[in-house]
């Protein structure tokens, strides 16, 4: 079985979805997701960047060279990419694509993962993991951003409470974050990843990153603000959650 696996996504979602993925492991399979998140996916024989392959052209401006035949080589084809473009999805009518909603909806009653996990016929309850080998060093990560202000928690809070801590403290930014003078910044998720290994906690917002922190067994303080903890908050026994503004019936 030839299977291809193609999940586009922000950080956090993709390393949500991981389980998923790996459930779809077979004789051969291929990933497609994006640039940035291309080095998270250890488990694949094969990774690509969906940014390279030409599929966001498919029913845009029709296919690149060599592009349909490309994807008749696998017997099966698992998409979160294009569920909800009728273009993309008539111009690959004829090859075996099951195609996946990319996020769960508003009123989602289950965590993320279970949600991608229930998409492809597995059980419930996996955490995502990403094994590395890296040795401890004494230090706390701080990662005060996300993707959204409106999850951030008061940068001004961050500080109070690093002062509190018995531990050297690095502060990571993202590539797009604001400015932050003390901030590392690590555009590779790969290095990123091992950054956060080697830590000995980890505290941030629902985001990406501290998602990745949790994937890597760091103990990790996940903060939520505006958005759910019963459906993205990160999982694993190293993980505990602070709710702060959250409005939970």
């Amino acid at each position: 079985m030839r299977r291809l696996v193609i999940r586009p996504g922000a950080i956090g979602d993709v390393i949500v979805s991981l389980p998923a993925l790996e459930h779809l492991r077979s004789d051969y399979l291929e990933v497609w997701t994006t640039a940035r998140s291309a080095p998270l996916i250890r488990f694949a024989d094969r990774v690509r960047a969906i940014s390279a392959t030409g599929l966001d052209l498919l029913g845009v401006t029709g296919p690149p060279p060599r592009l349909i035949d490309e994807l008749r080589g696998f017997d099966s084809i698992v998409s979160w990419y294009g569920a909800n473009r009728g273009e993309f999805r008539d111009a690959v009518r004829d090859l075996p694509f099951t195609f996946h909603p990319a996020l769960p909806a508003a009123n989602c009653p289950v965590h993320a993962t279970d949600f991608y996990l229930e998409q492809v016929g597995a059980p419930a309850g996996a955490v995502p993991r990403i094994a590395l080998e890296v040795p401890r060093e004494d230090y706390a990560v701080i990662h005060p951003f996300s993707g959204s202000p409106r999850k951030n928690w008061p940068l001004e809070r961050f500080r109070a409470l690093a002062a509190r801590l018995r531990m050297p403290v690095r502060w990571c930014a993202g590539e797009d974050d604001p400015p932050l003078p003390e901030a590392v910044r690590i555009p590779d998720l790969h290095d990123l990843a091992r950054f956060l290994a080697a830590a000995r906690l980890y505290i941030g917002n629902d985001s990406g990153v501290t998602h990745l922190a949790a994937a890597v067994g760091t103990p990790t303080l996940a903060i939520f603000v505006s958005s759910d903890p019963r459906v993205w908050a990160p999982r694993g026994d190293h993980v505990r959650i602070a709710v702060s503004g959250v409005q939970l019936p």
